[in-house]
């Protein structure tokens, strides 16, 4: 009977304090790594009632400062929508595409590629206007086409819009050719945006905002 408590009074826990995170839609949670070690240690003791309110108080205090400042974006993948939001609001929400989960290996070098948008917690780098991208390896093997050894042959200044934010390791919240295409988990691991929603997150994302992929 204690056990089930401990559940029930843990579970409101961690549903209230991570909300803050909670999509207009789909709600997702983002605790620390550590934060899931303890709970089970919780679970597997069979504890008093009053280590119970002190493990209590110690998790709500690491979910608290673990909750992010100010504005940050939240990139959900299972919907395919976007968020501008703080921590007790939703200020914007736009649809748009994320990775395919396709795969893709060199017949020649057997090199494997697989097109998903990474998890995890990431911040905005650099922002850049009239992006041109630098097509790599993989979009030529795509297209059953020799891999140029020349920059230039790579550079195409037409697919990404008229914006991105770059958020690491290649990856960039960008514009598309195909907006009807839109909710679509499409893409090769960038997360693509409409015209007119790209405008509204460059305008108002610095560098350093915090992107959180779920």
């Amino acid at each position: 009977m204690m056990k089930w408590v401990v559940l029930s009074v843990i579970a409101v826990l961690i549903i209230g304090t991570a909300s803050v995170f909670a999509l207009a839609e789909k709600p997702a949670e983002i605790p620390p790594p550590d934060m899931m070690s303890r709970l089970d240690s919780v679970l597997n003791a069979v504890p008093n009632e009053k280590s119970i309110a002190k493990e209590i108080k110690r998790l709500k205090r690491d979910l608290e400062k673990s909750l992010p400042k100010g504005k940050y974006i939240v990139i959900d993948p299972h919907t395919n929508h976007a968020y501008l939001r703080t921590a007790d609001s939703v200020y914007f929400k736009a649809v748009c595409s994320t990775g395919s989960g396709g795969e893709l290996t060199d017949p020649k070098t057997g090199k494997k590629w697989v097109f998903h948008t990474p998890q995890g917690v990431f911040a905005i780098k650099n922002k850049i206007v009239e992006p041109w991208w630098r097509k790599p390896d993989w979009a030529f093997v795509e297209e059953n086409e020799p891999i140029p050894t020349s920059n230039a042959d790579r550079l195409d200044p037409n697919v990404m819009g008229d914006y991105a934010l770059g958020f690491g390791d290649g990856y960039f919240i960008h514009g598309t050719l195909y907006e009807r295409l839109l909710g679509m988990s499409v893409s090769h691991g960038c997360v693509r945006l409409g015209s007119d929603d790209l405008k509204f997150f460059y305008d108002r994302v610095p560098i350093g905002t915090g992107v959180y992929v779920l």
